[in-house]
This record gives structure tokens, sequence and C-alpha cells, in this order.
């Protein structure tokens, strides 16, 4: 599963590389480039340090480093987000309810949509 994952995200970065090299000529001066999300920046990293690898030599760098912790994230240790620790007390509460089923997805869906 995570191969097939690997191999899809790899094909939609170079669709989306060729896209984007198809319309450069006909996107406008006035439009600004979109910013690369971290996940894009990561996949071009990697591409460029997988430039002289070849087959299942590649295949394997590309799984390891996609899925290397960011410096970023690796130096704020087990940090969990706002959405994360709010999944963590919506899944509490529900258990605590002894919810299941529709009325389960109903209440996370409720809960999680919550400011």
């Amino acid at each position: 599963m995570k191969h097939f994952i690997l191999a899809a995200a790899l094909t939609c970065v170079a669709g989306l590389a060729m896209a984007q090299t198809a319309a450069a000529p006909a996107a406008s001066a006035a439009s600004a480039p979109k910013a690369k999300t971290a996940q894009q920046s990561k996949m071009a990293a990697c591409n460029e340090q997988a430039a002289d690898k070849k087959g299942a030599e590649r295949k394997a760098f590309m799984k390891e480093c996609l899925s290397a912790k960011a410096p970023a994230a690796a130096a704020s240790g087990s940090a969990k987000t706002a959405q994360q620790e709010k999944m963590k007390t919506c899944n509490a509460d529900a258990k605590a309810k002894n919810l299941a089923g529709a009325e389960r997805k109903a209440f996370m869906k409720e809960c999680l949509s919550a400011k």
C-alpha cells in the first residue's frame, strides 16, 4: 500500500511539473507563482538527491527520504497540532458516551467542526 501511495505521489508530482511547464507560457506576468507546500518542497529536494539513482535503489531512497521528519518537526518533538488535540478530545468524549455507528459519526462531525 505504501508503495502504491509513493508511486501515486511521484506520478502526481511529475504530472504537476509537466502541467506547470506547459501552462507557464500561457500564464500572465501579473499572476504570482504559488508557494510550494512543505510536501512539494520535500519532494523536489528528494528528487534532486535521487537524480543519479535508478529502479529499486531510487524507490527505496525516495521512500526513506520522503518519510524522514522535517528538521522543524523533529525539533518540536512529539508536540501535537491543535487538530490532533481536538481529535483526541472528541474521541475520548465519544468513548465516554459509549457512542457507536451513525451516532458516533454525527457526534465526531459536530465535535471536530466546533470552534
